[in-house]
Protein backbone atom coordinates (compact mmCIF):
# COMPACT_ATOMS: atom_id res chain seq x y z
CA UNK A 1 0.00 0.00 0.00
CA UNK A 2 2.16 2.49 -1.33
CA UNK A 3 1.18 6.65 -1.76
CA UNK A 4 2.36 5.81 -5.48
CA UNK A 5 -0.34 3.53 -6.15
CA UNK A 6 -2.89 5.74 -4.63
CA UNK A 7 -2.72 8.84 -5.91
CA UNK A 8 -0.96 7.94 -9.21
CA UNK A 9 -4.32 8.95 -11.17
CA UNK A 10 -3.53 12.60 -9.84
CA UNK A 11 -0.17 12.70 -10.95
CA UNK A 12 -0.72 11.24 -14.79
CA UNK A 13 -3.62 13.99 -14.34
CA UNK A 14 -1.69 17.08 -12.99
CA UNK A 15 1.85 15.81 -14.77
CA UNK A 16 3.54 16.13 -11.41
CA UNK A 17 5.28 14.17 -8.96
CA UNK A 18 3.36 14.91 -5.70
CA UNK A 19 -0.36 15.63 -6.58
CA UNK A 20 -1.06 17.72 -3.76
CA UNK A 21 -2.86 21.01 -4.81
CA UNK A 22 -1.97 24.64 -3.52
CA UNK A 23 -5.55 26.21 -3.60
CA UNK A 24 -5.24 29.41 -5.81
CA UNK A 25 -5.88 32.29 -3.35
CA UNK A 26 -6.04 35.76 -4.86
CA UNK A 27 -3.39 38.27 -3.79
CA UNK A 28 -1.69 35.05 -2.37
CA UNK A 29 -1.15 32.21 -4.64
CA UNK A 30 1.19 34.66 -7.29
CA UNK A 31 3.94 33.70 -9.72
CA UNK A 32 6.44 33.19 -6.75
CA UNK A 33 4.46 30.78 -4.67
CA UNK A 34 3.29 28.86 -7.65
CA UNK A 35 6.87 28.20 -8.54
CA UNK A 36 7.87 27.68 -5.05
CA UNK A 37 5.19 24.38 -4.39
CA UNK A 38 6.45 23.39 -8.59
CA UNK A 39 9.81 23.26 -7.06
CA UNK A 40 8.69 20.98 -3.61
CA UNK A 41 6.90 19.01 -6.44
CA UNK A 42 3.36 19.75 -5.67
CA UNK A 43 1.05 21.59 -7.77
CA UNK A 44 0.45 25.10 -8.32
CA UNK A 45 -2.51 27.47 -9.16
CA UNK A 46 -2.16 30.67 -10.02
CA UNK A 47 -4.80 32.76 -8.79
CA UNK A 48 -6.63 35.10 -11.60
CA UNK A 49 -8.80 36.96 -8.96
CA UNK A 50 -9.40 40.52 -10.17
CA UNK A 51 -6.01 41.59 -11.71
CA UNK A 52 -6.56 42.82 -15.34
CA UNK A 53 -5.79 40.84 -18.11
CA UNK A 54 -2.54 41.98 -18.62
CA UNK A 55 -1.16 41.52 -15.21
CA UNK A 56 -2.71 38.15 -15.50
CA UNK A 57 -0.94 37.57 -19.10
CA UNK A 58 2.45 38.93 -17.15
CA UNK A 59 2.04 36.60 -14.28
CA UNK A 60 1.57 33.24 -16.51
CA UNK A 61 4.83 34.71 -18.40
CA UNK A 62 6.58 34.63 -14.83
CA UNK A 63 5.35 31.76 -13.77
CA UNK A 64 6.73 29.70 -17.26
CA UNK A 65 10.02 32.05 -16.58
CA UNK A 66 10.31 30.48 -13.00
CA UNK A 67 9.48 26.90 -13.32
CA UNK A 68 8.78 24.32 -16.31
CA UNK A 69 6.08 22.17 -14.69
CA UNK A 70 2.61 22.62 -15.14
CA UNK A 71 0.40 24.88 -13.47
CA UNK A 72 -3.06 25.97 -13.04
CA UNK A 73 -4.91 29.11 -13.43
CA UNK A 74 -8.02 29.60 -11.21
CA UNK A 75 -10.51 31.68 -12.71
CA UNK A 76 -13.49 32.93 -10.57
CA UNK A 77 -16.55 33.17 -12.80
CA UNK A 78 -18.04 35.96 -10.94
CA UNK A 79 -15.01 37.86 -10.71
CA UNK A 80 -15.72 41.64 -12.93
CA UNK A 81 -12.89 40.48 -15.29
CA UNK A 82 -14.08 37.03 -15.63
CA UNK A 83 -13.91 36.95 -19.37
CA UNK A 84 -11.06 38.68 -20.29
CA UNK A 85 -9.14 35.73 -18.06
CA UNK A 86 -10.97 33.02 -20.09
CA UNK A 87 -9.70 34.57 -23.04
CA UNK A 88 -5.95 35.52 -21.74
CA UNK A 89 -5.58 31.73 -20.27
CA UNK A 90 -6.84 30.24 -23.74
CA UNK A 91 -4.31 32.81 -25.60
CA UNK A 92 -1.47 31.26 -23.27
CA UNK A 93 -2.58 27.24 -23.54
CA UNK A 94 -2.19 26.77 -20.11
CA UNK A 95 -1.87 23.33 -18.70
CA UNK A 96 -5.13 23.33 -16.27
CA UNK A 97 -7.41 26.22 -16.03
CA UNK A 98 -9.75 25.51 -12.57
CA UNK A 99 -13.30 27.11 -12.32
CA UNK A 100 -14.55 28.78 -9.48
CA UNK A 101 -16.81 31.18 -7.66
CA UNK A 102 -19.63 29.21 -9.32
CA UNK A 103 -20.80 26.54 -12.17
CA UNK A 104 -18.80 27.57 -15.90
CA UNK A 105 -21.03 27.58 -18.39
CA UNK A 106 -20.70 24.41 -21.32
CA UNK A 107 -19.70 27.18 -23.73
CA UNK A 108 -16.67 28.08 -21.25
CA UNK A 109 -15.37 24.89 -20.54
CA UNK A 110 -15.38 24.20 -24.58
CA UNK A 111 -13.52 27.48 -25.15
CA UNK A 112 -10.93 26.13 -22.75
CA UNK A 113 -10.53 22.62 -23.73
CA UNK A 114 -10.83 23.67 -27.44
CA UNK A 115 -7.10 25.70 -26.50
CA UNK A 116 -6.09 22.26 -25.28
CA UNK A 117 -6.29 23.17 -21.67
CA UNK A 118 -7.43 20.50 -19.22
CA UNK A 119 -10.45 21.78 -16.98
CA UNK A 120 -11.19 21.01 -13.33
CA UNK A 121 -14.72 22.67 -12.35
CA UNK A 122 -16.22 22.32 -8.26
CA UNK A 123 -19.07 19.72 -7.32
CA UNK A 124 -21.15 20.41 -4.52
CA UNK A 125 -23.56 17.75 -5.03
CA UNK A 126 -23.33 13.90 -7.19
CA UNK A 127 -25.96 16.20 -9.79
CA UNK A 128 -23.62 18.83 -10.25
CA UNK A 129 -20.62 16.43 -10.37
CA UNK A 130 -22.65 14.59 -13.18
CA UNK A 131 -23.27 17.93 -14.86
CA UNK A 132 -19.88 19.38 -14.94
CA UNK A 133 -18.74 15.99 -16.52
CA UNK A 134 -21.43 15.74 -19.27
CA UNK A 135 -20.32 19.57 -20.22
CA UNK A 136 -16.34 18.39 -20.84
CA UNK A 137 -14.89 18.78 -17.24
CA UNK A 138 -11.59 16.44 -16.68
CA UNK A 139 -11.46 16.54 -13.00
CA UNK A 140 -13.30 17.78 -9.93
CA UNK A 141 -12.74 19.21 -6.62
CA UNK A 142 -14.67 18.68 -3.77
CA UNK A 143 -14.80 21.67 -1.36
CA UNK A 144 -16.28 20.85 2.28
CA UNK A 145 -17.75 24.36 3.70
CA UNK A 146 -14.42 24.22 6.12
CA UNK A 147 -12.32 25.47 3.54
CA UNK A 148 -11.30 29.39 2.81
CA UNK A 149 -12.37 32.02 1.06
CA UNK A 150 -15.61 31.45 -1.16
CA UNK A 151 -17.10 28.21 -0.12
CA UNK A 152 -20.16 25.83 -0.48
CA UNK A 153 -22.96 25.39 1.78
CA UNK A 154 -22.00 21.32 2.50
CA UNK A 155 -19.29 19.73 4.23
CA UNK A 156 -16.78 17.61 3.00
CA UNK A 157 -17.27 14.55 5.49
CA UNK A 158 -20.57 14.78 2.81
CA UNK A 159 -19.08 15.79 -0.48
CA UNK A 160 -17.37 12.69 0.44
CA UNK A 161 -20.73 10.54 0.36
CA UNK A 162 -22.10 12.17 -1.96
CA UNK A 163 -19.63 12.33 -4.48
CA UNK A 164 -16.38 10.41 -4.18
CA UNK A 165 -18.25 7.35 -3.42
CA UNK A 166 -20.61 7.51 -6.37
CA UNK A 167 -18.41 8.99 -9.31
CA UNK A 168 -15.61 7.18 -11.01
CA UNK A 169 -15.13 9.15 -14.32
CA UNK A 170 -12.78 11.96 -13.87
CA UNK A 171 -9.93 11.96 -11.18
CA UNK A 172 -11.25 13.71 -8.08
CA UNK A 173 -9.44 15.97 -5.82
CA UNK A 174 -10.76 17.02 -2.23
CA UNK A 175 -10.48 19.69 -0.34
CA UNK A 176 -12.13 21.61 3.12
CA UNK A 177 -10.01 21.64 6.01
CA UNK A 178 -7.03 19.21 5.06
CA UNK A 179 -3.53 20.19 7.13
CA UNK A 180 -1.95 17.00 7.88
CA UNK A 181 -0.59 14.07 5.90
CA UNK A 182 -2.71 11.63 7.83
CA UNK A 183 -5.84 12.57 6.62
CA UNK A 184 -4.60 12.94 2.99
CA UNK A 185 -3.92 9.11 3.71
CA UNK A 186 -7.74 8.35 4.42
CA UNK A 187 -8.63 10.34 1.62
CA UNK A 188 -6.97 8.44 -0.62
CA UNK A 189 -8.05 5.48 0.34
CA UNK A 190 -11.64 6.49 -0.21
CA UNK A 191 -10.66 6.66 -3.70
CA UNK A 192 -9.11 10.81 -3.94
CA UNK A 193 -7.06 11.33 -7.11
CA UNK A 194 -5.50 14.22 -4.92
CA UNK A 195 -5.97 16.80 -2.63
CA UNK A 196 -6.40 20.50 -2.12
CA UNK A 197 -5.01 22.78 0.39
CA UNK A 198 -4.79 26.89 0.82
CA UNK A 199 -4.25 28.01 4.63
CA UNK A 200 -1.72 25.51 5.28
CA UNK A 201 0.61 27.16 2.18
CA UNK A 202 -0.37 30.40 3.33
CA UNK A 203 2.80 29.31 6.25
CA UNK A 204 5.11 28.46 3.98
CA UNK A 205 7.72 31.03 4.05
CA UNK A 206 7.97 31.42 0.46
CA UNK A 207 4.13 32.97 0.50
CA UNK A 208 4.57 36.88 0.37
CA UNK A 209 1.02 37.31 2.50
CA UNK A 210 2.37 39.89 5.02
CA UNK A 211 3.41 38.70 8.28
CA UNK A 212 0.39 40.66 10.05
CA UNK A 213 -1.68 37.79 7.96
CA UNK A 214 0.82 35.35 9.29
CA UNK A 215 0.74 36.15 12.62
CA UNK A 216 -3.27 36.06 12.49
CA UNK A 217 -3.46 32.61 11.64
CA UNK A 218 -0.93 31.13 14.22
CA UNK A 219 -3.45 33.05 16.66
CA UNK A 220 -6.77 31.96 15.45
CA UNK A 221 -8.69 29.23 17.03
CA UNK A 222 -10.50 27.04 14.03
CA UNK A 223 -13.87 28.23 15.38
CA UNK A 224 -13.01 31.45 14.71
CA UNK A 225 -12.70 30.83 10.81
CA UNK A 226 -16.18 31.47 10.19
CA UNK A 227 -18.92 31.93 6.97
CA UNK A 228 -19.70 35.13 6.60
CA UNK A 229 -23.54 36.09 7.29
CA UNK A 230 -25.95 36.28 4.33
CA UNK A 231 -28.55 39.03 5.65
CA UNK A 232 -31.06 38.35 2.58
CA UNK A 233 -31.34 35.29 -0.31
CA UNK A 234 -31.80 38.11 -2.43
CA UNK A 235 -28.48 39.53 -3.22
CA UNK A 236 -27.46 35.66 -3.46
CA UNK A 237 -24.35 36.48 -2.04
CA UNK A 238 -22.03 33.39 -1.87
CA UNK A 239 -20.80 32.67 1.42
CA UNK A 240 -16.97 33.49 1.98
CA UNK A 241 -15.24 32.24 5.06
CA UNK A 242 -12.36 34.06 7.45
CA UNK A 243 -11.28 34.48 10.35
CA UNK A 244 -13.32 36.89 12.40
CA UNK A 245 -13.13 40.80 12.93
CA UNK A 246 -14.07 44.00 12.41
CA UNK A 247 -14.08 43.35 8.76
CA UNK A 248 -16.74 40.31 9.03
CA UNK A 249 -19.37 42.77 11.09
CA UNK A 250 -18.40 45.50 7.93
CA UNK A 251 -19.74 43.12 5.36
CA UNK A 252 -23.18 42.58 7.35
CA UNK A 253 -23.06 46.28 6.98
CA UNK A 254 -22.37 46.29 3.17
CA UNK A 255 -25.36 43.76 2.60
CA UNK A 256 -27.95 45.71 4.42
CA UNK A 257 -27.14 49.21 2.11
CA UNK A 258 -27.00 46.75 -1.07
CA UNK A 259 -30.24 45.00 0.02
CA UNK A 260 -32.30 48.52 -0.04
CA UNK A 261 -31.01 50.19 -2.56
CA UNK A 262 -32.17 46.74 -4.43
CA UNK A 263 -35.45 47.20 -2.60
CA UNK A 264 -35.82 50.91 -4.10
CA UNK A 265 -34.56 49.47 -7.25
CA UNK A 266 -31.85 51.70 -6.87
CA UNK A 267 -29.34 49.10 -8.45
CA UNK A 268 -29.19 45.94 -10.27
CA UNK A 269 -28.87 42.37 -8.83
CA UNK A 270 -25.64 42.20 -10.74
CA UNK A 271 -24.41 45.34 -9.73
CA UNK A 272 -24.96 44.54 -6.09
CA UNK A 273 -22.58 41.43 -6.64
CA UNK A 274 -20.38 43.17 -8.34
CA UNK A 275 -19.90 45.18 -4.96
CA UNK A 276 -20.11 42.36 -2.75
CA UNK A 277 -17.17 40.81 -4.72
CA UNK A 278 -15.06 44.06 -5.02
CA UNK A 279 -15.89 44.41 -0.93
CA UNK A 280 -13.71 40.79 -0.75
CA UNK A 281 -11.22 41.97 -3.58
CA UNK A 282 -10.39 44.97 -1.67
CA UNK A 283 -10.62 43.46 2.17
CA UNK A 284 -8.45 40.52 1.47
CA UNK A 285 -5.99 42.66 -0.37
CA UNK A 286 -5.83 45.30 2.63
CA UNK A 287 -5.02 42.05 5.08
CA UNK A 288 -2.76 39.84 3.10
CA UNK A 289 -0.92 42.43 0.78
CA UNK A 290 -1.67 45.95 3.35
CA UNK A 291 -1.27 43.79 6.88
CA UNK A 292 -4.68 45.18 7.63
CA UNK A 293 -5.52 42.46 9.91
CA UNK A 294 -8.27 44.25 11.57
CA UNK A 295 -10.74 45.56 8.82
CA UNK A 296 -9.31 43.57 5.83
CA UNK A 297 -10.30 39.62 5.40
CA UNK A 298 -8.44 36.94 6.96
CA UNK A 299 -9.57 33.96 4.09
CA UNK A 300 -8.85 30.72 5.96
CA UNK A 301 -10.19 27.57 6.25
CA UNK A 302 -11.03 25.98 9.50
CA UNK A 303 -7.81 24.43 9.25
CA UNK A 304 -6.00 27.36 10.74
CA UNK A 305 -6.40 25.55 13.85
CA UNK A 306 -3.90 23.44 12.92
CA UNK A 307 -1.37 25.81 10.65
CA UNK A 308 0.04 27.02 13.86
CA UNK A 309 4.10 27.99 12.33
CA UNK A 310 5.67 29.02 9.69
CA UNK A 311 8.32 26.67 7.77
CA UNK A 312 9.90 26.24 3.91
CA UNK A 313 7.07 25.00 1.52
CA UNK A 314 9.50 22.28 0.54
CA UNK A 315 9.58 20.72 4.27
CA UNK A 316 5.71 21.27 4.38
CA UNK A 317 5.24 19.26 1.43
CA UNK A 318 7.78 16.49 2.46
CA UNK A 319 6.17 16.45 5.76
CA UNK A 320 2.48 15.60 4.50
CA UNK A 321 4.03 12.89 2.04
CA UNK A 322 6.17 11.35 4.98
CA UNK A 323 3.39 11.38 7.66
CA UNK A 324 0.51 10.08 4.65
CA UNK A 325 2.85 7.27 4.18
CA UNK A 326 3.24 6.34 7.74
CA UNK A 327 -0.06 6.86 8.16
CA UNK A 328 -0.62 3.99 5.22
CA UNK A 329 1.81 1.74 7.25
CA UNK A 330 0.12 2.15 9.84
CA UNK A 331 -2.77 0.77 8.59
CA UNK A 332 -1.95 -1.77 6.83
CA UNK A 333 0.14 -3.05 10.26
CA UNK A 334 -3.55 -2.54 12.21
CA UNK A 335 -5.16 -4.69 9.09
CA UNK A 336 -2.65 -7.46 9.22
CA UNK A 337 -2.36 -7.57 13.28
CA UNK A 338 -6.52 -9.25 13.10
Amino acid sequence: MELDQLWKRGQEFLGVRIPIVCGAMTWISDSSLVAAVSKAGAFGSLAAGNLSAKILEKEIELTRESTDKPFAVNLITIAPNYREHLRVVAAQRVSVVVFAGSFPRASEIEEARKAGIKVVCFASSESIAQRMIHNGADALILEGNEAGGHIGQVSLVILLQQVLFQVDEVPIFVAGGIATGRLIAHLLLMGASGVQLGTRFVMSRECRAHPKFKEAFIRARAREAVASPAVSSDLHVVPVRAVRNKGTEEFADLQVDLLLKRRRGQISRAEALRQVEEYWMGALRRAAVDGDVQRGSLMAGQSVGLANRIQPLGEIVGELVVDAQKELDRVRKKLSDR
